[in-house]
């Protein structure tokens, strides 16, 4: 029997971007869909048996989609991983049905979401004014929530962005780090900062920091004030105490959202049950206007192994 051959249109797609390091993810889509996949100019090509082409066409069409909406961002083979997981599941192509992009001003990227449960969570934050999102390292908890944030002050939705975190982990005491306070709270609150670099100029960053339109604090900051008109999150929510999650969640004014986002299996308080977060998932549940949303290793975007590392500790606690 001939091969059949299927040329896909990849025009305004970055070549590095969709085929990856040395052609890793299209030697990748070759291997795991039986058919040879190749890339010339504005043209990607499938060959192999008309049966094999079939079933490789929409996978390979989901990965150039998300290429094209990647902002130039390199896809990788776990990316291949994950649209081979959606069309096993069968729902791959159900995301561009009421999907949630955000296009970021100032530049030429689109954020999505990459994975079934990070779809869910945008959705919950674009549904709900108070977010809890709880899941491992790695699944775009926060970069997500900060993309909304965003996204909502530059569509005008809110005056202001106020990112939070608590200024315990690691065991770490403030008192003993060298500088002024500033010094002491920056690397707390630095991959907040990172999550805001890369979706603003950094330029507008600092400008926005300066106005106080967007405001980078620890939590204890928040004690005493109103916080209206405002795009509110607070990371690393496991290690809020009780009471500080209840005197964040009641800071809350008009028009103002809040995300909260937290991972249970990294508390570091000296007290696990004295989480915050823990608090919040047994008695907020039900009340209109709050949305929960889990996240899994399913869902982790970082480097392949970090899902298989989550998997382990998991294992190694539950043995």
């Amino acid at each position: 029997m001939s091969d059949v051959i299927q040329r896909l249109s990849v025009e305004g797609v970055d070549p590095l971007a969709l085929a990856g390091v040395n052609d890793r993810n299209l030697l990748e889509l070759s291997k795991r869909l039986g058919v040879r996949v190749s890339l010339r100019g504005d043209n990607l090509s499938l060959a192999g048996s008309a049966e094999a082409v079939e079933r490789a066409l929409p996978v390979v069409q989901a990965l150039v989609d998300l290429a094209r909406m990647g902002g130039g961002e390199t896809l990788d083979v776990h990316d291949v991983e994950r649209v081979m997981a959606d069309e096993a599941h069968g729902v791959l192509g159900r995301s561009h049905d009421g999907e949630v992009k955000i296009i970021l001003p100032g530049l030429r990227r689109v954020i999505q979401p990459k994975t079934a449960g990070q779809r869910t969570y945008l959705q919950t934050i674009a549904q709900h004014d108070i977010v809890i999102g709880i899941g491992p390292a790695g699944t775009g908890k926060t970069y997500l929530a900060v993309a909304a944030a965003v996204d909502a002050l530059s569509r005008k939705r809110v005056r202001r962005i106020i990112l939070a975190r608590p200024a315990v982990e690691a065991g770490e005491n403030l008192g003993f780090l060298p500088g002024d306070l500033q010094d002491k709270v920056d690397p707390y609150l630095r991959p907040l900062y990172d999550a805001l670099e890369d979706m603003m100029p950094r330029e507008r960053v600092q400008k926005a920091i300066e106005t106080r339109t967007i405001e980078i604090a620890p939590l204890a900051y928040m004690r005493g004030r109103t916080l209206s008109d405002a795009f509110v999150i607070l990371d690393e929510a496991q290690n809020a105490t009780g009471m500080q999650m209840k005197m964040f969640l009641t800071r809350l004014g008009v028009n103002s959202r809040a995300v909260i986002t937290g991972d249970k299996t990294q508390i570091d308080l000296p007290n696990r049950e004295d989480s915050g977060l823990l608090q919040v998932e047994r008695i907020l549940p039900g009340i209109e206007g709050i949305g929960f949303c889990y996240l899994d290793d399913s869902d982790v975007v970082r480097h392949r192994l970090v899902r298989d590392i989550i998997r382990a500790y998991a294992e190694d606690a539950q043995g």
